[in-house]
């Protein structure tokens, strides 16, 4: 097949006429926008960056500002029947988030609003002595009932840049209250109102005087409005698939299961049912397959300032706690508390690098990470803190996999050495043998590798095993504490690898078994040995 041959991919298009004009291809949502749009109502929804947010927000705006004449050939096309046309606002907060101080945010504020509402009628005159938002809120009350549909995009970008700074975040979230206090004491001139970001502050009174808000974010009935499922992945890009699946010589069924692996599994519903693949990353994989399925997590805005801003003052769990199923109570992901008292797993949750995998007796839920994309993600964004905001390079310890699969297990005993050797101990001590395994399980899945920990046969478990090109680790780790002989350990490590027959299940890979031991009071990796 030709690759001219395809229709053209969305790539990097938030703009739904743009879309439409360039005859890419739209995964067609519109019976959501339907849904949405057919109601006098205002809505909000989280979705981590690049899943869509600011094309849906241009969807509807189209939408509301032309009908359906760019919705030719869509779900929608025969369903809508409003032919008014609609005064629409849109705001993209993203454009107020760079200030340096209080008084910087309130003008590139009252500036947004002032541009943004001249084109619907709104004039600001800035000789008089109301401020903006007085005279906003005045223009509101003579507009027709009905007649205004304001569409908010990036709610939270001014909010989540300040998150270190509780002073400057409080005095912000006031700004934009008072913003959203207009709109409620002009509800009658609101038709459709439509708010979007990644995180929710619902309980820090920014949204409190849109007491009448529907949050949409867990909703299962929009549990698939962003991302692309597995239905529409194949109804949509079958084209790119087969073509995919003939660069990289692939059955095409076993290249759907790879990208599946890779891609697929976010789920932002409270039934747990729906699950979507990160429209981004599988774009990025379609527009060049020879390049094969690689990780653009961090690429495509995987660590956002919200995230960043949140580790300059608090620390994620405990590295160690990778790999490790995790729940929390689902009103905390339906209602996010005050800022100090933001919930770690919630955060990760709403960026993406958790989703929701099951849900019990309809309060607790269990997250983990969507795909090998964000398994790989998530370990470099430990293994940062792992090395105080260094990576794995940076200390001579990043050429992992060169040395998995082509070296053998002294260079590894070396590697190791050099990354144990520039942990931040006095934040991540290595205390157990639990500490040594979690830190390299980290450390090989932050190089794209699957760890496995603890991998069951007849006979027992072993500590970590990896495939590397066609070889298989199988690692036993074992501790040696001050005074103890580090011969005696190693020993103990060779016995129970070989009693307990670790990896003698793999028969189709060269199998390369190590026993190590880990000095606590020496702080390295003191005995090796290939059994």
């Amino acid at each position: 097949m030709e690759e001219n041959l395809l229709k053209k991919l969305p790539l990097g298009t938030s703009s739904f006429l743009a879309l439409r004009d360039a005859d890419q291809i739209y995964v067609d949502k519109s019976e959501y926008i339907y849904q949405l749009a057919s109601e006098r109502a205002k809505f909000f929804l989280a979705r981590p960056r690049r899943f869509g947010k600011s094309l849906l927000v241009s969807t509807f705006e189209t939408l509301f500002k032309n009908g359906i004449r760019d919705f030719k050939g869509l779900a929608i096309e025969k369903k809508w029947k409003d032919d008014k046309k609609y005064t629409v606002v849109r705001l993209d907060f993203s454009e107020t988030r760079d200030f340096e101080d209080i008084e910087e945010f309130s003008q590139k504020l009252m500036s947004l609003l002032a541009r943004k509402f001249r084109p619907a009628g709104f004039s600001y005159k800035d000789n008089s002595i109301f401020s903006v938002t007085d005279q906003l809120s005045d223009w509101l009350q003579i507009q027709p009932v009905n007649q205004l549909v304001i569409l908010i995009d990036e709610y939270d970008a001014p909010l989540t840049i300040c998150l270190d700074e509780p002073d400057k975040f409080e005095s912000v979230r006031r700004k934009l209250a008072s913003f959203y206090a207009i709109l409620k004491a002009n509800d009658e001139a609101l038709r459709f109102l439509f708010i979007t970001g990644i995180t929710k502050f619902n309980k820090t009174s920014i949204f409190s005087e849109l007491n009448n808000l529907s949050d949409i974010s867990l909703s299962p009935e929009y549990g698939a409005l962003l991302g692309y499922t597995h239905e529409e992945v194949q109804k949509y890009f079958d084209a790119y698939i087969n073509y995919s699946a003939e660069v990289l010589k692939k059955d095409k069924a076993q290249l759907l299961e790879e990208l599946v692996e890779h891609y697929d599994g976010f789920c932002f519903e409270e039934t747990a049912k729906q699950k979507v693949f990160s429209p981004w990353s599988l774009l990025k994989f379609f527009s060049s397959p020879i390049r094969g399925l690689k990780d653009y997590w961090f690429e495509s805005g995987g660590k956002p300032s919200v995230l960043v801003k949140y580790l300059q003052s608090h620390s994620l769990r405990n590295p160690e706690e990778y790999g490790k199923g995790k729940s929390l109570p689902l009103n905390v992901l339906n209602n996010s508390t005050e800022l100090k008292g933001l919930s770690d797993l919630a955060l990760l949750t709403q960026t993406g690098y958790l989703t929701i995998k099951a849900v019990e007796y309809g309060t607790t839920v269990f997250v983990g990470y969507p795909n090998k994309e964000v398994r790989t993600a998530i370990a470099q964004l430990y293994m940062e803190q792992l090395l105080n905001g260094r990576v794995a390079g940076q200390v001579g310890a990043g050429p992992i996999l060169q040395v998995l699969t082509e070296e053998g297990p002294e260079s590894l005993f070396h590697i190791l050495n050099r990354l144990f050797l520039s942990i931040d101990y006095h934040r991540y001590p290595v205390k157990d043998e639990f500490s040594v395994r979690a830190f390299v399980q980290i450390y090989f899945a932050g190089a794209g590798l699957d760890p496995i920990v603890e991998r069951h046969n007849a006979h027992g478990r072993s500590d970590l095993e990896v495939r590397a090109g066609n070889k298989n680790w199988i690692l036993e780790f074992k501790i040696s504490h001050k005074n103890e002989d580090a011969q005696i350990k190693l020993d103990e490590a060779v016995h129970q690898i070989e009693e307990r027959k670790y990896g003698e299940q793999i028969s189709s890979f060269e199998k390369i078994r190590v026993a190590l031991v880990y000095s606590l009071d020496k702080r390295e990796f003191v005995r090796w040995k290939e059994c």
